[in-house]
């Protein structure tokens, strides 16, 4: 049986960018291919099957961020938002928008690359482990099936969009109801260990997923809550089931 490589789509109108990129993660044993701009992008999506996509927040015509928020709201493609402004501003609205990870150039290419391989891990169905193969979990009116990574509503059986970075820290959460968590620990669920002291990011991420789980119509209006000056944690009973 053949190994299917996982292919990168890189959107970035600097040639000298797509160009290196395309090298270096061809030689890591990717696929790529590149678009200057959103229009060619949606090209690329509606005719490739991409795992994957780099993209800049600078684009003419329509920025990275317009992008990013435009693709999330119909697709669950990882994305990974690339920046010359190390703006926190920026960062926050990328991850807000439904980016899965977001860097500021220059950048070391191993550190890309090490940001590739989690996201892909992340969202492959190929690691769901044995153990969680046909499994969900149930809190509140939603379901979390683990096999298909979709949240569901379960009155109105409405799926809601959810990014990969956004499902791990919810799986984390459903894995262990009741525990804190601090934010280093998320990130690391998030990036595997490319994360750093001092990165906030895993607070957009949080805030995301409350508006998400809030929004179905129950009683219960806190699922994960503050513990200031530790973490995180899911307080919500929740019930795993087999599907």
């Amino acid at each position: 049986m053949s190994f299917r490589k996982s292919l990168i789509l890189v959107v970035d109108d600097d040639p000298q960018i797509t160009s290196f990129l395309k090298r270096y993660l061809e030689k890591q044993e990717f696929r790529v291919a590149c678009a200057p701009d959103w229009r060619e992008m949606e090209n690329v999506l509606a005719n490739e099957n991409v795992d994957l996509c780099i993209l800049d927040i600078g684009l003419p015509g329509k920025s990275g961020l317009e992008i990013t928020r435009d693709l999330r709201s119909k697709s669950s493609i990882p994305i990974l938002v690339l920046s010359g402004r190390d703006e926190a501003f920026d960062r926050v609205v990328g991850l807000e928008f439904g980016a899965d990870d977001y860097m500021v150039k220059p950048y070391e290419p191993r550190e890309l690359l090490a940001r590739i391989r989690t996201i892909l891990r992340r969202c492959s169905t190929d690691v769901v482990e044995q153990a969680d193969a046909g499994v969900a979990y149930k809190f509140g009116e939603w379901v979390v099936n683990l096999s298909e990574r979709s949240l569901t509503n379960a009155n109105t059986q409405q799926s809601c969009e959810i990014t990969t970075t956004e499902f791990e820290i919810l799986h984390t959460f459903l894995a262990h109801p009741g525990q804190v968590f601090s934010r280093n620990q998320l990130l690391d669920v998030a990036r595997g260990r490319e994360s750093f002291s001092g990165d906030r990011s895993v607070d957009v991420h949080i805030v995301r997923l409350r508006k998400k789980l809030e929004t179905g119509g129950s009683n219960i209006k806190v699922y994960i809550k503050t513990i200031h000056g530790v973490g995180y944690s899911f307080v919500v009973p929740v019930q795993k089931t087999k599907t």
